[in-house]
């Protein structure tokens, strides 16, 4: 019973929340700590730092964890808090998962129309202009403090774009430069 509960939280999580996996979190909090009681705050606030230092999406890091977590907590099996956390984050991912199928399956029925090109072509400007944005709001004292980390970007970015640099090497390249410069 309690692996269907976990399922449908999740479902419902992943499929009301927009704006990505920090936007997640206040209503994974709601849900884990306020509705059900399965974990407590302090727990809660534990599992969000684990989920911030690991590689992935923060969202589905905690529905991760919190899978885990709520099985473990009945007195289950290290198998079982293992399949909570498969349920915790296939739950969270399946929403995302099937809007995505269900835009590849519109892409592929209406790419050929007149109207739907237009839409798709007013779009490619507007996702630049939202990275641009993202960019630009990055550029702050904290992320450029000094002419060796503007060194470093100026480098990467004409890499990148005049010679096609693999965004990986850029990556690697930029982290040994750092070890060496700071």
């Amino acid at each position: 019973m309690i692996f269907i509960e976990l399922f449908i939280t999740f479902f419902v999580i992943g499929m009301f929340t927009i704006g990505g996996g920090y936007a997640m979190l206040s209503l994974i909090q709601d849900q884990v700590v306020n509705v059900h009681g399965w974990i407590t705050e302090g727990q809660f606030t534990d599992i969000v730092a684990i989920s911030q230092m690991t590689p992935g999406p923060i969202g589905i890091n905690s529905a991760t964890y919190i899978g885990y977590d709520v099985i473990a907590n009945t007195g289950a099996s290290h198998l079982m808090a293992i399949l909570g956390s498969l349920t915790a984050t296939s739950a969270v991912v399946l929403p995302s998962f099937l809007i995505v199928l269900a835009l590849c399956k519109a892409y592929s029925k209406f790419s050929s129309n007149r109207i739907f090109k237009g839409v798709m072509n007013g779009l490619r400007p507007a996702v630049v202009g939202l990275i641009g944005a993202a960019a630009v709001i990055l550029i702050t004292p904290e992320n450029f403090p000094d002419w060796k980390s503007w060194m470093l970007f100026a480098a990467a970015f004409a890499a990148s774009y005049w010679k096609n640099l693999n965004p990986i090497i850029a990556i690697i390249i930029g982290g040994i430069a750092g070890l060496f410069l700071y």
